[in-house]
């Protein structure tokens, strides 16, 4: 395999999985069973595989870490700052997909636990994920 004589950055995926329900908004989270953030909250995603498109890496991430499949997601934003990663240089494409009901999810992967949370009373959460669900739906929250 060809090495480049400067490093570049990682790519990975994340999934915004959403219900809307009356007055309340749940979204879909896993716990993390690795470091970094071992046992803090997140968007299931991973990393994008060599042969893989963006929005497919993103659906099997889903699928792998918590049992849920869908067939289309929607390119919402990319997240690129710097720091956003602790491991290295990690740039991460955000895809969306609403759903019309709270459907059974289960940690699988390396995703200890996956379960629903309103957006109103959400965990503490790893990465920058508190400020990718910030600019999705547009909260004000520090």
């Amino acid at each position: 395999m060809y090495t480049y004589k400067y490093p570049r950055p990682a790519l990975t995926v994340d999934a915004l999985v959403y219900v809307k329900e009356t007055n309340l908004v749940w979204v879909l989270l896993i716990q993390r069973g690795q470091e970094p953030f071992k046992e803090k909250w997140a968007l299931p995603g991973g990393f994008v595989d060599m042969d893989e498109l963006l929005e497919t890496a993103c659906k099997r991430e889903l699928l792998e870490e918590t049992g849920l499949k869908v067939d289309r997601m929607k390119q919402f934003k990319t997240f690129d700052a710097v720091d956003r990663d602790p491991r290295h240089r990690t740039i991460s494409v955000v895809f969306s997909v609403e759903l019309s009901e709270k459907e059974k999810v289960t940690g699988g992967d390396d995703a200890a636990r996956a379960a629903w949370f309103s957006l109103n009373d959400l965990p503490e959460m790893a990465f920058d994920h508190q400020k990718i669900l910030s600019e999705f739906f547009k909260l004000e929250r520090t």
